[in-house]
């Protein structure tokens, strides 16, 4: 998946235009590198487009333990934006991170993650959608 095709998705998903969707990316992917670990963080950003690999850098080999509630925190203080949309945008970019990278990827990344954020991972989906 190429930069404009993920950012679309992204949009799509969180129905955002897509200078929001590139600040949810960006927040998103941030938090989520200081909650893996630095391999995981490299690996994750080798599947990735180019223009996202930054996001994911890391000095520090470890991650940090947040919840889902702290890791929407994360996200919402990066963007700005409210805690309905920030935890929309989070979603958003974490399916379409399910859909960007290998199996064998998706699944070293859930080793990482707490089941609560796993589950941004998978989002539900409504009846009669």
């Amino acid at each position: 998946m190429n930069y404009a095709e993920f950012l679309e998705a992204v949009g799509k998903r969180a129905g955002m235009p897509a200078a929001e969707a590139a600040n949810v990316i960006r927040a998103t992917l941030t938090t989520l590198a200081e909650r893996v670990s630095g391999g995981e963080a490299r690996d994750l950003a080798a599947q990735l487009p180019e223009e996202f690999r930054g996001y994911l850098h890391k000095e520090v080999d470890f991650g940090e333990r947040l919840d889902l509630v702290e890791f929407l925190n994360e996200v919402r203080a990066r963007t700005g934006m409210d805690d309905q949309r920030a935890a929309e945008g989070a979603r958003a970019v974490l399916a379409t991170l399910r859909e960007a990278v290998s199996a064998e990827e998706l699944k070293d990344l859930e080793s990482e993650l707490p089941k609560d954020i796993r589950q941004l991972l998978h989002p539900v989906r409504r009846v009669g959608a």
